[in-house]
């Protein structure tokens, strides 16, 4: 019982040192079904910011292109300030949802 917490509350705390790789190796490990809850769990909420990440960035390129050297692009800086706002409080939420879950599984 105590190896089925730990495992399920490092899937969620792998998010500070391999978000992908850990919960994936645990879910194809364990063949407890409550322990491939939880890492299937942690490896959605690890893959939330890294779309959310692909999402900036594409909005960052794009943007980038429609850049004009002669205006002053206030609206631009406007939208990439907006939007590392954005990913930043999603991975913030993330990674606190994560410690919270991962102390949940241990108690």
């Amino acid at each position: 019982m105590e190896n089925q917490k730990i495992l399920s509350a490092f899937s969620y705390l792998s998010i500070f040192f391999a978000p992908f790789i850990v919960p994936l190796i645990v879910y194809f490990v364990t063949k407890d079904a409550d322990i491939k809850r939880h890492s299937i769990r942690a490896l959605v909420s690890h893959l939330i910011p890294f779309v959310f990440g692909i999402l900036f960035f594409i909005v960052f390129v794009f943007s980038t292109f429609s850049l004009d050297p002669t205006s002053s692009n206030s609206t631009v800086m406007i939208i990439w300030f907006i939007s590392f706002a954005i990913y930043g409080i999603v991975s913030l939420g993330i990674v606190i949802w994560n410690i919270i879950q991962a102390v949940r599984v241990i108690r």
